[in-house]
């Protein structure tokens, strides 16, 4: 059902579609397709505008709105830290938030360094592989967890088994961060830890990245309590704040 609907959300993502556009659009049959157009209709997410055909409804720009509102809070809090962090690290700092089966960074400082790695704002990059995706990954209940590892396979000759992710996470939980060499992309290495939301989950990953050359096991470890260090100021500040925590 529920891949359903975002099937149908896809379709109508750029524009009104009519009826019989979105039944080819999704592949679904028309007695499918009517069925969940009325019941996303009820529910304020889908509307029907027309000869325009069915758009996205009041419902669902509301909560899209209310997301990037969380972000962009979360964002404005965040970014004199990353700024910080990566003066501090002489590395390149990022911020990602959890989208979907996905990451996504919604802030990014560059390194002043000539060699550097660079994310752009908006990327989206997968959960399963490098160490802000790790920390997501490690924090998952163990159904969501599992259904994301399934048919698991390294993006890298240097990415882990799964039997090695599944450790690794396990080391993420304990120690309260997350490392990668060359798991996403080749030459590439990262320290990443959560920004932990009052619940306990993490609302963010605080990342800095560069080149593997630069980051070696025992930098690494020199760097992860200054990326912990980030991601607690970022707690503390959205506590005082209280609106990017919601």
């Amino acid at each position: 059902m529920l891949d359903r609907a975002v099937a149908i959300f896809d379709a109508v993502e750029r524009g009104a579609r009519t009826f019989t556009a979105l039944v080819a659009a999704t592949g679904f049959s028309r007695t499918t397709t009517h069925r969940m157009v009325k019941a996303l209709e009820a529910h304020g997410l889908l509307e029907l505008d027309g000869a325009e055909g069915y758009r996205l409804g009041p419902r669902f720009l509301r909560l899209a709105a209310a997301a990037a509102d969380r972000e962009r809070s979360l964002r404005d809090v965040a970014h004199p830290i990353l700024e910080r962090l990566a003066a501090s690290s002489g590395e390149s700092a990022q911020l990602y938030v959890r989208s979907g089966d996905q990451r996504l960074c919604v802030d990014s400082v560059e390194s002043s360094s000539e060699l550097r790695t660079i994310v752009e704002v908006g990327a989206l990059l997968p959960l399963v592989a490098g160490s802000a995706g790790k920390v997501f990954l490690a924090h998952l209940p163990e159904p969501a967890r599992d259904r994301l590892l399934e048919g698991y396979r390294p993006l890298t000759p240097e990415g882990p088994t799964r039997d090695r992710l599944l450790r690794d996470l396990t080391a993420v939980r304990r120690r309260g961060w997350a490392a990668s060499a060359g798991e996403r992309e080749p030459g590439v290495a990262s320290v990443s830890a959560p920004v932990i939301a009052g619940d306990g989950g993490p609302i963010g990953s605080v990342s800095v990245s560069g080149p593997r050359v630069r980051l070696g096991r025992e930098r690494v470890r020199r760097l992860a309590p200054l990326v912990k260090a980030a991601a607690r100021e970022i707690e503390d500040s959205i506590g005082a704040g209280g609106s990017a925590r919601a």
